[in-house]
């Protein structure tokens, strides 16, 4: 059984409330809610680029879908998928973290929950 190509997509979040609102601390490892429409399953792996605020640097991870916000979905939601961070980039997870660390107890709506 073969698996699925991996898309490759560049994100980038220019400020901290953006990234509040896309960031998933409720997922194990954390993970990135992206706007995008398309065909997507739960289990791809996705591979990515991240561009976080000021950083110069690009951080590259693979990524798996969690969370398809479909269509239509109630609350008027963005459409999109939700991607798990891998084992291997708890460091990433934690740059965010620290960046988001004032806003992470906020209650503050995000494109999730």
């Amino acid at each position: 059984m073969s698996s699925p190509q991996k898309q490759k997509v560049t994100l980038s979040f220019k400020s901290k409330n953006e990234l509040y609102e896309a960031y998933m601390p409720f997922i194990h490892n954390g993970g990135l809610f992206i706007k995008a429409s398309g065909e997507f399953k739960l289990g791809q792996k996705m591979s990515l680029q991240l561009k976080l605020l000021d950083e110069p640097d690009l951080f590259p991870f693979t990524g798996r879908v969690v969370w398809i916000t479909p269509q239509g979905a109630q609350g008027a939601r963005f459409v999109g998928i939700g991607l798990q961070f891998c084992d291997e980039h708890v460091l990433l997870r934690d740059k965010i973290e620290t960046c988001l660390a004032e806003h992470l107890n906020a209650h503050s709506l995000t494109h999730t929950l």
